[in-house]
C-alpha cells in the first residue's frame, strides 16, 4: 500500500469517528454541558484522538502533493505530530484534577494506563523517526494508535451508561 492511500485511509477513519461523536453527543439523555465531567474528558479523548490524526495525515498529504516531495518528509511529518501530541499532552496531563474523586474511581485503569503507554511509545517512535530513520511506518504507527483510542473511546461512550454529577 503507499503512503498517500494509507493517509486517505486515515483520513476518512478519523473524519467518521469525529461524525460518531456527534451522533454519541446527539443520542445522550441530557446537553453536553449537564455531563459529569468524566463522560466529558471521555469525549474530549474520541475527539483529540480523532483530530489528531485527521489533521496529521492532512499535513502529510500535504507535503506530498510537492513535487518532488521533499527528501525528508516523514522526518517533518513527525516532528509535526510530535509536537501537536505533546501539546495534547501537557494540556490534559492531570485528568484527576478536573475529574471529581469518586468518578475517577470508575475509570478504567488498566485500559487508560495501557492507552497511554502506547501513545507515548509511538510518540517514542516519532523521535527515532526524526532522528534516524526517516520512514513512513513510524509515523503510520501513532495515527493507528489515536484512531485505536478513538474507537475505544467510542465504544465505551456507547456502551456505558452516562455517569452522574
Amino acid at each position: 500500500m503507499q503512503p498517500s492511500d494509507a493517509l486517505n485511509v486515515v483520513a476518512q477513519v478519523a473524519v467518521t469517528l469525529a461524525g460518531f461523536a456527534g451522533i454519541v453527543v446527539v443520542f445522550r439523555p441530557d446537553s453536553v454541558h449537564r455531563w459529569s465531567a468524566l463522560d466529558k474528558f471521555r469525549l474530549r479523548l474520541l475527539l483529540a484522538n480523532s483530530a489528531l490524526p485527521l489533521g496529521s495525515s492532512l499535513f502529510a498529504i500535504l507535503l506530498l502533493t510537492i513535487h518532488p516531495p521533499p527528501m525528508a518528509i516523514w522526518r517533518w511529518c513527525s516532528g509535526f505530530v510530535l509536537a501537536v501530541d505533546l501539546v495534547f499532552q501537557i494540556t490534559n496531563r492531570n485528568p484527576w484534577r478536573v475529574i471529581p474523586a469518586a468518578e475517577f474511581q470508575a475509570v478504567s485503569k488498566i485500559m487508560y494506563y495501557s492507552t497511554a503507554a502506547l501513545v507515548f511509545g509511538a510518540l517514542g517512535l516519532q523521535v527515532f523517526n526524526i532522528v534516524l530513520w526517516n520512514q513512513f511506518w513510524p509515523f503510520f504507527a501513532i495515527l493507528f494508535v489515536h484512531l485505536l483510542a478513538a474507537i475505544v473511546q467510542f465504544v465505551r461512550m456507547v456502551l456505558l451508561s452516562p455517569t452522574r454529577d
